[in-house]
């Protein structure tokens, strides 16, 4: 069919949503936000394709919650209803482990969006404060975003008041919800003089951020930007620390990282960050706790270095390049390991050649996860549960804790 200006339309029925999020259309075509059952008419490039009209709407087919969707880069499945929604997150974890030849139930997904995400990264380029246009490096303005926390009400009139105090810089922006107000750190070449570093820290204080900081060095302390942690009331975050996205995402993990370890009296918790799993575990178990951030570590010995908690030895130490081998991992009844997106290759390895009772991974991507738990099922383990758990929402991205015991 014929399109506006000489482009060509090509008219399809979307069958599936794929990996990414993209609908795909009965002839192999990915076309961003389709939903299964749409007809549609869109403009193909290769194996791609751009919506131009919705011919006729599919019953799964729902009005978006935020007026930016679509432009916006950060949420794929705003268009889907809620039902096809949970049943495709949790079907990327099924997929996954069946392209790897793992073979095991794999549970319903846990909703643990909660409040929504408790931290968010801005772009700012050019005096403009938002979000990356999709498929961009362009930075497009927003007003509202539906899946912030509470806490975050104040984040984009801070970053957009920031872009008009930096308008030549191009920086990011990284804000967390802490009991104390927001704690910002800005990432990128600010290259701040005295003058400027007064100016933004008159900002903070202006916005209620608790504190802020420019590539972890501090511009500005107003009040603790601390946080809860499990049985820790108060865990002061060192800047730019890593969290989970959602206050209720971490009670969630914590809690299926309990239950997998059983009654363990020795748990390895690997690349532990600032303790949200080390933390809830020294409740009744000694704990050894690594990161590769030596600030983050720091944070978890002060929080635990208080009466209630069993001993807990926590280092710095790069599990990337230095995994605990067989020797190290022998006093432990159980592992607990959270790595990063790449997964944790090197510690999986060892730990399929080590005799630990009992390990529990915890992973936001199945593919790198699926990896890892090949090795470990190689190596001798069972992979006896899988549960996916949701605190991306609207994104294509899954979170998984899964349960290995050796035979």
């Amino acid at each position: 069919m014929g399109g506006e200006a000489g482009v060509t339309l090509v008219r399809a029925r979307v069958a599936a949503i794929g990996a990414g999020g993209d609908g795909v259309t009965e002839e192999g075509v990915f076309v961003p936000f389709a939903a299964p059952g749409d007809l549609i008419a869109f403009e193909q490039d290769g194996g791609r394709g751009k919506i131009a009209e919705v011919i006729e709407a599919s019953p799964e087919r729902v009005a978006p919650p935020c007026p930016h969707f679509g432009v916006c880069g950060a949420c794929q499945l705003q268009h889907i209803s809620h039902d096809l929604y949970r049943a495709w997150k949790r079907d990327q974890v099924v997929r996954t482990l069946a392209q790897a030849g793992l073979e095991v139930p794999v549970g319903e997904l846990v909703d643990a969006h909660g409040e929504g995400r408790r931290r968010v990264t801005l772009a700012i380029k050019h005096g403009v404060a938002g979000y990356h246009r999709r498929g961009s490096h362009d930075v497009m303005p927003v007003e509202v975003c539906p899946i912030l926390a509470p806490g975050l009400s104040g984040a984009i009139a801070f970053a957009q008041a920031l872009a008009a105090e930096i308008p030549e810089k191009w920086v990011s922006l990284l804000l967390t919800a802490t009991l104390g107000g927001m704690d910002g750190d800005i990432r990128g070449p600010l290259h701040g003089n005295a003058r400027l570093n007064a100016r933004l820290a008159a900002l903070a204080r202006e916005h209620g951020l608790a504190r802020l900081t420019a590539e972890r060095e501090p511009l500005a302390l107003y009040r603790s930007p601390s946080i809860g942690v499990g049985p820790v009331a108060m865990l002061v975050l060192p800047p730019g620390a890593f969290l989970q996205a959602t206050a209720k995402g971490e009670d969630v993990l914590g809690g299926l990282v309990l239950d997998g370890v059983k009654r363990a009296r020795r748990v390895a918790d690997l690349f532990c960050g600032v303790g949200p799993f080390a933390i809830r575990l020294a409740a009744r178990a000694q704990v050894y706790a690594a990161d590769t951030d030596a600030d983050a570590v720091a944070a978890l010995r002060k929080a635990v270095a208080v009466p209630g908690f069993k001993p807990v030895q926590a280092e710095r130490r790069d599990l990337f390049r230095r995994p605990l081998v067989p020797q190290e991992l022998e006093p432990f009844d159980a592992v607990v390991f959270d790595p990063a997106f790449d997964g944790a290759a090197a510690q999986t390895a060892e730990l399929a050649r080590a005799q630990v009772p009992r390990i529990v991974a915890v992973s936001c991507n199945p593919v790198t996860f699926a990896r890892d738990a090949r090795t470990l099922v190689d190596g001798g383990y069972r992979l006896t549960k899988v549960t996916p758990v949701d605190q991306f929402l609207y994104a294509s991205h899954v979170e998984i804790v899964a349960q290995f015991e050796r035979d």
